[in-house]
């Protein structure tokens, strides 16, 4: 199995069952809280609706018709500047070590550069260590604190890249 067995697409209306799924199961699987994370947000079972806005979007990974990842990116909650996070981005154990995380944050980019913003932001957990490693990778670079106020109050490790 290769990076070309699963395609990555916009999301669809259909997609949000199965994608809330995805990103509850990851969340458990990494021992996250449940609290002040994406597992409670209200947005995780209506990620189409939520990117149906200006300068958002959202791409899942589908593998044999079955969504297995996805991320996404909005103007960063709460604050002032044109910057964009990178959001609810989950991977099932089948779409790990593929490649997949760096052609998805590579997508997310290009797409944050066409709508105009000028740095992305992320949050997530120490111990995502994995997540961690492919997000400097990628060039974004470790924060003193957060910016914004995303409400994910449990996520420490808070990342910027300029675009």
């Amino acid at each position: 199995m290769t990076s070309e067995d699963f395609i990555i697409r916009e999301i669809q209306p259909a997609d949000n069952k199965e994608l809330a799924v995805v990103v509850r199961t990851v969340i458990l699987e990494m021992g996250a809280p449940k609290v002040g994370t994406a597992y409670e947000d209200n947005a995780t079972d209506q990620l189409f609706e939520t990117y149906q806005k200006e300068k958002a979007i959202y791409f899942v990974v589908e593998h044999k018709n079955k969504i297995v990842g996805g991320a996404g990116i909005a103007q960063l909650d709460n604050f002032e500047g044109n910057t964009c996070e990178l959001q609810k981005m989950y991977f099932l154990p089948i779409a790990r070590g593929r490649g997949l995380g760096t052609k998805l944050i590579t997508k997310c980019l290009q797409k944050a550069k066409e709508f105009g913003y000028d740095n992305c932001y992320l949050e997530t957990l120490p111990y995502m260590k994995a997540a961690v490693k492919l997000y400097k990778k990628n060039g974004f670079v470790s924060l003193e604190k957060p910016l914004g106020n995303t409400c994910h109050y449990s996520c420490d490790v808070w990342m910027l890249k300029k675009i």
